[in-house]
């Protein structure tokens, strides 16, 4: 079993994770405040994207279900708030939904990794 897995690269501005792309993709954020949405998921089907954060804590996001463009529903985190990142290091983050990423649960699998 594997997972095809996608370097979405470097941001500072909104962004989407496109399942199309793979359901693990990593990120590396740059200082800045903007939308992070997660795109195409199929539809009726539970869906998962692990998303592994670079630097995540020098951002501020606002995670939509849905095009980071397109008023998505926010993501619900654990809690009720999404989890603190680390401004330099590597955080995971697990994100599931169970509608067709109508709405998305998300959950920090490991903070601050070394």
């Amino acid at each position: 079993y594997s997972e095809t897995v996608n370097a979405i690269g470097s941001i500072s501005a909104a962004a989407n994770a496109d399942l199309e792309d793979g359901n693990v993709q990593s990120v590396t954020m740059t200082a800045n405040t903007f939308n992070f949405g997660i795109t195409n998921a199929l539809a009726s089907q539970s869906n998962s994207l692990t998303l592994i954060v670079t630097n995540g804590g020098l951002a501020t996001v606002t995670w939509l279900s849905g095009a980071h463009d397109g008023g998505g529903n926010a993501v619900d985190w654990a809690g009720g708030s999404a989890p603190t990142l680390t401004s330099s290091g590597i955080d995971a983050l697990v994100f599931t939904t169970i509608n067709g990423g109508t709405q998305w649960y998300g959950f920090a699998a490991g903070l601050d990794l070394k």
